[in-house]
């Protein structure tokens, strides 16, 4: 069984949440559990998180979505390009954190396990 991690960092790069999701779920499924409770004025993300359920749920909380549009939507929807390039800062996180073994491997079992490794690693990354 595979596991994908989704992760949130704030502006400066520094982890705030994250969240473990089974491989063969898709990531958009797990936002709403990870921006919640959390107030932010933008949120970053790839062209994996395109999607209008999302975006309405962003613009209820007064958030901009800087996500770019899919190839296959009918509507383009454009974005702030210049704000886009800091999507860079949560690419270089996981470059970070797949610096340890333990996460880069996933020698855990179990997810719990892994979310400790994943804690551990956040932390350590964070004392620097």
């Amino acid at each position: 069984m595979t596991t994908k991690v989704l992760a949130l960092t704030d502006a400066l790069g520094n982890l705030v949440r994250f969240k473990l999701l089974p491989g063969q779920r898709s990531e958009i499924t797990g936002v709403p559990a990870l921006i919640e409770g959390l107030s932010f004025d933008a949120m970053l993300a790839d062209k994996a998180f395109d999607a209008d359920h999302l975006r309405d749920a962003l613009k209820a909380r007064n958030a901009t979505a800087v996500i770019p549009a899919k190839r296959n939507r009918v509507i383009h929807i454009p974005h702030d390009e210049h704000a886009y390039k800091w999507r860079h800062l949560i690419e270089n996180y996981f470059s970070k954190i797949k610096e340890f073994r333990g996460v880069n491997t996933r020698y855990d079992k179990t997810d719990t396990s892994y979310e400790a490794t994943w804690t551990i690693a956040a932390t350590i990354i964070a004392l620097r």
